[in-house]
């Protein structure tokens, strides 16, 4: 079967760094012109050139090569960095590759970043309209889905007023059904779907698939591994840029989250700029620490432990949560832990500040394996300020002793959670029977 898509040797290469200075005022000219004759006093080896700092080039994308059959949904995933926006914004034209080819055969449906393509000063309705045309749709074709779009973002009371005036949710809701409903041969979806309300992400993975049902191509970008496995029958790894793996989709994921560059039990990012989060929200450091407060990466399954976050918060952030993630090597999520399940912190905003948050996690309560922890915070259904992937790993390993449910069973039991619940039995005889 001919591919749909065909990607072959692509690379993408950015320019960092600080670029020649801005034009300056007045004073500014000259100040510089003062000041000019005691620099190259200092520095004799200074350049009419100075202005330009030294940049550095980097790849985003090294040789990236694969092929698409019609109809397959596949998963890219990878850590943060490694890659994957920058491959469908190449394959959206967004951008165009450094070197390499690209063959794409039908119409391209994007949802790369909320409200893409979208025209701030327009309608809905109009949005609707520029969407399909830029898609080559027939004015009857996109009338046709119309009403099926409006219904399923649930705007049908703004369809009228201009998007800038829509909300993160409602902006998102629009852009999603755009891109799923008008027919697009192929549909590429970044992983904007985080920041929506629980009940639309289980909206628009049905939507997707219904679309794989169709018939339709989809490439679908996501850190969502359960999603990723229930969606995906391919899946393909991208590693600091490279394809590290590409095949069924759950040996890749296993392959992914085998592959922990230089994790341990305790990060640390002392450099504010550089650390995970926005202008909002900085990660400081997250540690896995046992009852004596020393941190660690394994623990034997009968042993509590806690996670100690610390981070900064630099504007004020309302109704925030911050929290973290734990998924087992397979990618599934055991769950998702925030401070604002603690009652005095529930729906308060955080007030600019140095923080340090504790989570006691039980003695058994997970099951022997590996887990993998994401820091996460943000403004619940609206914005994520904050989402370090995979930045601690966690060894829980079976107890010494024959205490404990795994020792008393003497295996391990099924299951992500080994928690050892309390029990009431109740026993009475009567005539040689046994109730329970």
């Amino acid at each position: 079967m001919t591919p749909i898509i065909s990607v072959e040797k692509v690379s993408k290469q950015y320019r960092i760094g600080t670029q020649k200075a801005a034009y300056g005022t007045l004073r500014d000219s000259f100040t510089n012109a003062v000041i000019s004759p005691f620099r190259r006093l200092r520095s004799p080896l200074v350049t009419r050139h100075s202005s330009l700092v030294t940049s550095e080039m980097i790849w985003a994308l090294k040789d990236v090569s694969f092929e698409v059959k019609p109809g397959e949904v596949i998963g890219v995933i990878g850590r943060n960095g490694a890659g994957k926006s920058t491959l469908l914004k190449i394959l959206s034209r967004i951008t165009e590759p450094t070197s390499g080819a690209i063959d794409m055969y039908g119409r391209v449906g994007s949802l790369l970043e909320v409200g893409t393509g979208f025209h701030p000063e327009l309608t809905g309705r109009e949005n609707i309209a520029l969407n399909g045309a830029i898609l080559g749709m027939k004015r009857a074709e996109i009338q046709r889905k119309f009403d099926e779009i409006v219904a399923f973002a649930e705007v049908e009371q703004f369809i009228d007023t201009p998007v800038k005036r829509y909300s993160t949710g409602m902006y998102m809701r629009l852009a999603f059904a755009v891109a799923a409903h008008l027919e697009p041969e192929i549909l590429l979806v970044d992983e904007v779907l985080a920041v929506g309300d629980p009940p639309f992400q289980k909206k628009c993975l049905g939507k997707m698939n219904e679309v794989a049902r169709e018939g339709r191509t989809v490439l679908f970008v996501s850190h969502n591994m359960s999603a990723i496995s229930k969606l995906c029958q391919t899946c393909v790894f991208l590693r600091r840029g490279s394809v590290a793996a590409w095949g069924e989709t759950r040996s890749v994921i296993s392959e992914y989250m085998a592959a922990a560059d230089s994790i341990t039990g305790y990060r640390e990012w002392p450099d504010p700029e550089s650390a995970p989060g926005d202008e909002f929200i900085r990660a400081r450091s997250v540690a896995v620490v046992d009852s004596a407060g020393a941190p660690v990466q394994s623990l034997r399954q009968d042993s509590a432990f806690r996670v100690a976050i610390e981070y900064q918060v630099l504007k004020r952030m309302r109704n925030a949560n911050v929290g973290f993630d734990l998924r087992d090597d397979s990618g599934v999520t055991v769950f998702r832990t925030l401070d604002a399940d603690s009652p005095e912190w529930s729906g308060r905003g955080r007030e600019p500040g140095l923080y340090k948050i504790e989570c006691t996690i039980p003695d058994h309560f997970l099951n022997e394996g590996r887990y993998y922890l994401t820091l996460v915070a943000g403004i619940p259904f609206i914005k994520f300020s904050l989402n370090a992937e995979d930045v601690l790993v966690l060894d829980i390993e079976p107890p010494t002793s024959d205490e404990g449910p795994a020792g008393r069973l003497g295996v391990r039991r099924p299951g992500i959670i080994a928690p050892a619940l309390e029990w009431q039995v109740h026993c009475s005889q009567q005539a040689g029977e046994t109730r329970l």
